[in-house]
């Protein structure tokens, strides 16, 4: 017959699985902000060379517009 855990042990792997889950969602909060970030700066470089691809075609606003809106 298999033998039984005591409470206090099941009480003690109960803390350690709570300390390991904070851990690991620390993680992944830490990575989701991360991720954010990184796709902010991907944005911006993006916004920074449409804006100067716009700057040196020497096409009007007008123009640049009816062309996106295909």
């Amino acid at each position: 017959m298999a033998r039984m855990k005591t409470i206090s042990s099941i009480e003690s792997e109960l803390a350690k699985a709570e300390t390991d889950l904070a851990k690991a969602q620390d993680r992944v909060d830490k990575l989701a902000a991360k991720v954010l970030s990184l796709q902010k700066k991907k944005q911006e470089y993006e916004a920074k060379q449409i804006m100067e691809a716009y700057k040196n075609s020497g096409k009007t606003f007008d123009e640049l517009m009816t062309f996106l809106s295909v």
